[in-house]
């Protein structure tokens, strides 16, 4: 844990990461972008040490999990937004999230973990944050101020996980040959924003949004505005983007490591 948030730069665990079941002596890791109960008899079966989720598995990563969606904010108010329309943006799908949370079977697999003595923990947040900053930092290398929609699709597709991944980057939103104006990668804070957070940006001059998915409903909503353009680079790939250096830090430390689910950034896959 404290290795990601090291790559993260962050200097607390966020809500949506925890150790379930401690460990050590770790020296084989099954890593796996989803990882419950089938991929603990699975890792148990494979005799590793211990099993890494990205996403929240357990406990509070999941009743807790609705706290990290006010990283929004700060990331609305460092290109502009003021933040009383920020924290308005951020207000309805807190509050969801919030209910989904309580009503989760929060400890079901750390259960299972605990009956199996196998060390369980999952690294959500830390990972999406290494990862926002690779695609954002990619982009602002190759953006300029006459870039177009179609620009920021190829910088992303200059990473090997776009490069690929079984999903393509879509414009959801908007014309490849549009203008792409300022760019916000929306990523890093529990789950995409959807309609109200992307209106916000739109509304405070961002041309063009990356959100990694996004749901029907919000793009509904979006198209019927048409307020912008819209990239979704794809959850999987994204997600990869960020978990694979963390994985390459893990293997630098003697760490063996196998993953379920990771488009590797590695020509041989490993």
């Amino acid at each position: 844990m404290k290795l990601s948030l090291e790559l993260a730069e962050l200097k607390e665990v966020p809500a949506d990461s925890a150790i379930y079941v401690n460990g050590s002596a770790i020296r084989k890791v099954l890593f796996g972008i989803d990882a419950g109960v089938p991929e603990l008899l699975v890792a148990k079966h494979l005799g590793c040490d211990a099993v890494i989720a990205h996403h929240p598995a357990g406990g509070r990563a999941i009743t807790d999990f609705h706290q990290v969606f006010r990283r929004h904010i700060q990331q609305m108010t460092l290109v502009g937004v003021p933040e009383e329309e920020a924290e308005k943006a951020v207000k309805k799908k807190l509050a969801d999230l919030e209910v989904e949370g309580h009503a989760r079977n929060y400890d079901h697999a750390v259960d299972v973990a605990r009956l199996l003595k196998m060390p369980y923990m999952n690294i959500h947040t830390p990972l999406d944050e290494v990862g926002r900053r690779i695609m954002s930092e990619r982009i602002s290398k190759r953006i300029k101020k006459d870039s177009t929609v179609q620009d920021v699709v190829s910088a992303l597709k200059e990473l090997p996980e776009f490069e690929k991944a079984t999903t393509e980057i879509k414009i959801r939103l908007g014309k490849a040959g549009n203008p792409a104006g300022r760019v916000v990668v929306s990523h890093g804070a529990g789950t995409n924003g959807g309609y109200e957070i992307a209106k916000t940006y739109f509304k405070h001059g961002i041309g063009t949004i990356v959100f990694i998915h996004v749901g029907v409903g919000d793009l509904e909503k979006l198209r019927s505005d048409n307020p912008g353009n819209l990239i979704v680079s794809g959850h999987i790939a994204s997600d990869s983007v960020g978990i694979n250096p963390f994985i390459h830090e893990l293997r630098r430390n003697k760490v063996s490591v196998m993953t379920i689910g990771v488009v590797s950034a590695d020509s041989d896959g490993e």
